[in-house]
């Protein structure tokens, strides 16, 4: 499942990508960059959401659904990178016994 889900989520990256370069920018007129007469489609309202709007969103979806789904699966994943134990450190020395000062030599 979770290689399906890997293999699904590349794909739609790549659909993402393809579809948003073949979408027109807001300010794809020249013109409109030097505040030309069609200026205003610039700031004005959306107007009607085009074909490619809509499977944007779709994918968009999609992406976000994997991503949430593949975090999810990735967390319980998660382990320890550390492979050995860790090395038994030297023990305390007991509470009760007096601590002996290093000689100098």
């Amino acid at each position: 499942m979770y290689v399906a889900l890997i293999v699904v989520h590349v794909l739609v990256c790549f659909a993402i990508i393809g579809i948003v370069l073949l979408q027109a920018g807001k300010g794809a007129d020249i013109g409109s960059a030097f505040g030309g007469a069609g200026s205003q489609a610039v700031f004005g309202s959306m107007g009607t959401p085009t074909v490619l709007g809509k499977i944007t969103t779709a994918v968009a979806l999609v992406f976000t659904l994997t991503s949430f789904s593949l975090a999810i699966l990735g967390g319980s994943r998660g382990g320890s990178v550390v492979r050995e134990p860790a090395p038994a450190s030297a023990p305390a020395p007991a509470p009760g016994a007096p601590a002996t000062p290093a000689q100098p030599r």
